[in-house]
């Protein structure tokens, strides 16, 4: 069996039960630091300079002040050294403000082993429900003021529609704005095929997070044989689709078969794409 590990910038790799975080840090306090989740194959992080570069965005973005890459690079190949290659990781990297009063950020990294339900929603797909996030689809870019497309350590909202969707005995959840377009999961962003042709949401209209797998796969999808679009899109227009998926850091790709209960259309390149992305599949 595969343990978890843990490194703290400046302390390097330690004991998994030793303690990091003071009371008084700002990303327990108020959730207020950044994260990025790599996923590691092979031992190595996938898309690392492309986390790096979101995690930096999103630190302009929230004020927060973080150390030169070398040292985060440093710390992410000390937690990482030594992972069995042949197992999946789930490798986060965590920047807080650090503790109340002034002080330097807390920079700490984790890693462990991908979950069971992660790695078989690749073979299996997902069920998944609609959820009103409450908000117009554009108007948070909107709001000058909002820091949008960051990958923040304060994930109430995100928590709290997973777990609804566990009460409502689904899978994940798709948020969908006050004006009825979809837009993203709490841990996903969307992918559907139209015709031939690969489709996201637009992050830099809505504000959602932009997805480092999402982009990779647009990028090379027509390795495949699709074009690549960024288009809004209602549930009414993913039943008509040719596929629909949710993608992220560690799951991948993953295909969704139902929609508020309703059945999709089989996702005809699944394994094509999961096959560009270079996941691992369970057996059957």
């Amino acid at each position: 069996m595969v343990t978890s590990r843990i490194g703290v910038l400046g302390r390097g790799r330690l004991p998994a039960g030793e303690p990091v975080l003071r009371g008084d840090d700002l990303g327990v306090l108020r959730g207020d630091g950044l994260f990025e989740t790599m996923h590691l194959r092979g031992g190595r992080a996938w898309l690392r300079a492309e986390h790096l570069a979101r995690l930096r965005t999103g630190a302009s973005a929230v004020e927060l002040t973080l150390p030169a890459d070398a040292a985060l690079l440093e710390l992410l190949d000390e937690v990482a050294d030594g992972w069995p290659a042949e197992v999946e990781g789930a490798l986060r990297l965590i920047c807080t403000r650090g503790p109340e009063g002034g002080g330097p950020p807390t920079v700490y990294a984790t890693l462990s082993e991908v979950a069971s339900a992660a790695r078989q929603a690749r073979h299996d797909g997902v069920g998944v429900a609609t959820l009103s996030l409450g908000v117009p689809a554009e108007a948070r870019p909107e709001l000058d003021w909002l820091p949008v497309g960051i990958k923040s350590t304060s994930y109430g909202a995100s928590s709290a529609a997973r777990r609804w969707a566990a009460r409502a005995g689904v899978d994940d959840v798709l948020w969908i704005s006050s004006d009825g377009y979809a837009l993203e999961g709490p841990t996903a962003n969307l992918v559907w095929l139209a015709g031939e042709t690969l489709c996201t949401v637009p992050a830099g209209r809505t504000g959602i997070l932009p997805g480092t797998t999402v982009a990779w796969l647009l990028a090379h999808c027509a390795e495949v044989g699709c074009d690549a679009a960024e288009r809004m899109v209602t549930p009414a227009g993913l039943r008509e689709a040719d596929g629909v998926w949710l993608t992220s850091s560690v799951r991948g790709l993953v295909a969704v078969h139902t929609l508020d209960g309703e059945p999709l259309r089989p996702a005809r390149r699944t394994r094509q794409l999961q096959d560009l992305l270079g996941f691992p599949l369970p057996l059957p």
